[in-house]
C-alpha cells in the first residue's frame, strides 16, 4: 500500500453561517458563529462592490476557512468569477487554483476547496469566461490558450501578485480542469510553479468534442446550462460544425503541438477505465521527453484501476472491488506535491518513481496473478505486439485465417441503434447486456490454459465493407470470467470516413473492402488461467456514442431526417485479416 501522507482536514468548530463585513476593499465571508444582526448586515450590504462579490454564499460549514468571491480582471477588461479560500493567519501563502466551466458554488466543491486551504494555501476556484458569473462570451477552451485572450495566464498572474500571495502558484483539477492546465502551461505565466492533473486531455478534436472522429452534439448541447448566455453555446456548436476535419481551427486547441512550451513539474493521474487515459499518458510523455528544461525529468505519472473523475480513486470500481492498496490518496498526495514545489518542504516526492502503474488481475480469485503496483522510469514498458485474429463462429484466434471468404455481418441502423446507457464509459462492469443485442458481434478466445499479461496500447485493424458511404466502428475488449461475466476494460469508436487521417474524409463505395485501423485504448491486465479474452464489434451504441447518419453528408447539430440503415461486414479471411493487436508483456506471470 502506498505510504499515507498526512491528513489535513481540520476539526470542524460547530455549525456556522457566513457573516459579511466590509474591509474597505472587498467583501469577505468569515465562516464562524453569527447572530441575527450579522445576517441582517449580510442582507443590507448585498449590493456593494460588484467586482468583489456577486451574491451571498449559501450556508456551508467551512470551519476556520475564510471564503471570498472575487471577479478577476482579464486583459480585455472582462472579469472571471472566482471563489477564494484563505487559511487562518496573516499570510502570505502560495496559491492553488482550478479553472472549470462547471459550477463552483456547490457545497461539495466549496468544502473540498476549504479542506485544501487548511494545508496552508489560498485556493481559487475560477469559472471559464462566459460561464456562470464570469463575464465575456463563452468560447469553450479557446480563451485559455495561446491566442489573443489568455485567461488562464491572466488569472495566474493576478493571483500571484496579490499581497496575500507568496508569488508561487500551482494548479490542480481533472478532466476540463486538466485540459485547462495543459493550455495554461503553454502560455508560460512567470509565477506558475507546478501542476497536478487528473484524467486530463490535450486535443479537443481527438479527445473532447469528438472521439475517433465521431461527433457528439447532443452531449455538448448540455453545456448551455453552464453558460451565462446559453445562446453562446448554440453559436459555438455551429462553429464546430463548419470545421468537420482536423484543421487549423482545431490545431488552436491541440496542446500536443506545444510540449516544448510546457516548462513546469507536473504530477499526472490516469485511469485504466477511462478513454481519456490517452491524454493523461500523452501529457506525461510529451512533457517528460519534449518539455522545457524545468519540465523534462520532473514529471510523474500514476495509472490505476479507476474510472474517469476526481476524488474517486478508490478500490471499488464498477462491479469490482480491488485490494485496498488500489486506492490512491489524491488530496493528501497533492498537498505533499505542492508542499515540495511551492513551499520547499522535504516531503520526499521528488525521490518517488517517475511512473507507477497498477497491473490489474482477476478480482475475487485469491490465487490470481496481478492486482499489484509496478514502478518504471518511463511508460509504456516494451511489449510484444501480438495479433489475435477475428475468425468464423465468433472465435478470436492466434493463428492466421486461411479461409478465402469468411466474414461476419450485422445491421447498423442509426434510427434503431444498439444501446449503451449513460454518457460515460461503463468500465469494470458486465458488458453482456450490450454483447447480447441483435446487431453486436463478439469474438472470444478459447479458455486460457495459463495467465497472460497485456500492458500497453491495444490496436484494432479491421477490414470492413458497407452498403453505406460512411459508418462507425466500435471495438471493445473485455475479460470473460469462468462464470460468464464479461468485464469491460476498454472501448473506442472510429468514424470510417477518417480512416486515412482526421484531416480529410474518404467515403466508401458500396461493397468496397476498406482497412480501418485505430487505437482502442491503454491497458495493464493479467487475464487469468480459466478466463477468456473477448473482442466486441458493433457500429452503434447509443446514447454513449451518438449514431452516425451514414449518408456521407456533413455532420449536423440536429439529427437529420434522411439517416440510412446499412449492412456492415467485417471480413476475416486469408485476404482480409481483421485483428486486434495486443501489447503482450515480454515477461509473463
Amino acid at each position: 500500500m502506498w505510504p499515507s501522507a498526512r491528513l489535513f482536514t481540520a476539526e470542524r468548530h460547530g455549525y456556522s453561517k457566513p457573516q459579511r463585513r466590509d474591509d474597505g476593499s472587498s467583501l469577505w465571508f468569515v465562516l464562524k458563529e453569527n447572530d441575527m444582526r450579522s445576517m441582517l448586515l449580510c442582507i443590507i450590504l448585498g449590493g456593494l462592490c460588484q467586482h468583489q462579490t456577486a451574491g451571498a454564499f449559501q450556508d456551508v460549514d467551512l470551519g476556520t476557512i475564510t471564503e471570498k468571491h472575487q471577479m478577476i480582471p482579464m486583459r480585455d477588461g472582462k472579469h472571471l468569477s472566482a471563489n477564494l479560500y484563505f487559511p487562518q493567519g496573516g499570510g502570505p501563502w502560495p496559491v492553488l487554483f482550478e479553472q472549470r466551466y462547471a459550477d463552483i458554488s456547490g457545497a461539495g466543491t466549496r468544502k473540498a476547496a476549504a479542506s485544501l486551504a487548511e494545508a496552508g494555501y489560498v485556493v481559487a476556484m475560477v469559472n471559464y469566461r462566459g460561464t456562470h458569473k464570469s463575464e465575456g462570451t463563452w468560447v469553450g477552451y479557446r480563451a485559455l490558450g495561446w491566442g489573443e485572450l489568455k485567461d488562464g495566464y491572466d488569472a495566474c498572474e493576478w493571483l500571484a501578485t496579490q499581497p496575500w500571495s507568496t508569488g508561487k502558484v500551482g494548479t490542480f483539477g481533472s478532466s476540463q480542469a486538466g485540459y485547462a492546465q495543459n493550455f495554461l502551461a503553454i502560455t508560460q505565466p512567470p509565477h506558475l510553479t507546478a501542476q497536478y492533473m487528473v484524467d486530463t486531455g490535450l486535443s479537443l478534436f481527438h479527445e473532447g468534442y469528438r472521439i475517433g472522429g465521431t461527433t457528439r452534439p447532443s452531449r455538448f448541447k448540455s453545456l448551455a446550462g453552464n453558460c451565462r448566455v446559453p445562446a453562446d453555446n448554440d453559436r459555438l456548436l455551429e462553429e464546430w460544425m463548419t470545421h468537420p476535419d482536423y484543421d487549423d481551427y482545431w490545431r488552436d486547441e491541440d496542446c500536443s503541438l506545444h510540449f516544448d512550451k510546457m516548462n513546469v513539474p507536473c504530477f499526472t493521474i490516469g485511469s485504466w477505465y477511462d478513454f481519456m487515459n490517452q491524454g493523461s499518458i500523452a501529457s506525461f510523455q510529451g512533457r517528460q521527453q519534449h518539455g522545457g528544461e524545468n519540465s523534462r525529468g520532473k514529471q510523474q505519472l500514476i495509472i490505476g484501476p479507476w474510472l474517469h473523475g476526481r476524488l474517486n480513486k478508490g478500490s471499488k470500481v464498477g462491479d469490482l472491488i480491488y485490494p485496498a492498496d488500489a486506492t490512491w490518496p489524491e488530496l493528501e498526495h497533492m498537498v505533499r506535491w505542492f508542499d515540495y514545489w511551492l513551499k520547499g518542504k522535504d516531503t520526499g516526492v521528488e525521490q518517488e518513481p517517475a511512473v507507477r502503474y497498477y497491473v490489474m488481475g482477476a478480482v475475487g480469485e485469491p490465487e490470481a496473478p496481478g492486482n499489484v503496483w509496478r514502478t518504471a522510469d518511463d511508460f509504456p514498458p516494451v511489449a510484444s505486439m501480438t495479433p489475435l485474429f477475428l475468425a468464423a463462429d465468433g472465435q478470436l484466434r492466434s493463428s492466421t485465417p486461411m479461409n478465402e471468404t469468411d466474414s461476419t455481418s450485422y445491421i447498423s441502423d442509426p434510427l434503431h441503434p444498439m444501446e449503451i446507457p449513460g454518457t460515460s464509459f461503463p468500465g469494470a462492469t458486465d458488458a453482456r447486456v450490450f454483447e447480447q443485442q441483435s446487431e453486436v458481434r463478439t469474438f472470444t478466445t478459447e479458455i486460457l490454459d495459463s495467465p497472460i499479461e497485456w500492458t500497453g496500447r491495444i490496436r484494432a485493424e479491421l477490414h470492413l465493407s458497407s452498403t453505406a458511404p460512411d459508418t462507425d466502428v466500435l471495438v471493445r475488449v473485455s475479460d470473460v470470467y469462468p462464470d460468464g461475466r464479461s468485464l469491460l476494460i476498454a472501448d473506442y469508436p472510429q468514424r470510417v470516413r477518417y480512416r486515412d487521417g482526421f484531416d480529410h474524409e474518404v467515403l466508401m463505395k458500396p461493397g468496397e473492402v476498406v482497412r480501418v485501423a485505430f487505437d482502442v485504448g491503454w491497458i495493464s491486465q493479467i487475464f487469468n488461467k480459466g478466463h477468456r479474452i473477448r473482442v466486441t464489434v458493433a457500429s452503434t451504441g447509443s446514447p454513449l456514442y451518438e449514431p452516425n447518419p451514414q449518408t456521407g453528408k456533413p455532420a449536423t447539430i440536429e439529427f437529420p431526417s434522411d439517416a440510412v440503415s446499412a449492412t456492415n461486414t467485417i471480413h476475416h479471411n486469408r485476404n482480409h485479416r481483421s485483428k486486434i493487436i495486443a501489447p503482450v508483456a515480454i515477461e509473463q506471470p
